[in-house]
């Protein structure tokens, strides 16, 4: 999933780097309990509450690389269902005026891994594009 943002990658970096910031744009994700000092630095947690009340579940993603301006890779937690590896890319474009974000997204642990079909991938699809479109808007709007 891809979307081309009308914000530099240093600018859309800041807003990934910005750990408080994920439940104003990654879908599904309602609330930031706490973020680690050293995020989004490798090993660092992100404590998240993700799903409607009563039943929100409590986890945390753990970043896995991160290259500043280039790339994000995250342990996303969301147990007891699984976990997925999310791979966020910045690519500059229009001579650095704008940015290609790509969003990959796969499960690598528990029962959504093994439950998971076309169903499944569509509903990923949905949601990234519009975690995207969030993502963009916060990023567009910074100056």
């Amino acid at each position: 999933m891809a979307r081309t943002v009308q914000a530099p990658p240093d600018r859309v970096f800041a807003v990934l780097a910005d750990g408080w910031s994920y439940s104003d744009w990654v879908v599904g994700t309602v609330h930031i309990r706490d973020v680690d000092e050293a995020w989004p630095k490798p090993g660092s947690k992100l404590h998240h509450k993700a799903g409607p009340w009563p039943l929100s579940l409590h986890d945390s993603s753990t970043v896995l690389s991160c290259t500043p301006g280039r790339e994000l890779r995250l342990n996303a937690g969301l147990w007891p269902l699984g976990a997925a590896v999310v791979a966020i890319r910045l690519e500059p474009v229009s001579g650095g005026a704008a940015t290609r974000v790509v969003i990959e997204e796969d499960f690598e642990a528990g029962p959504l891994l093994f439950i998971r079909n076309k169903l499944n991938d569509l509903i990923l699809h949905r949601r990234n594009i519009e975690s995207l479109r969030r993502l963009a808007d916060i990023a567009e709007r910074q100056r």
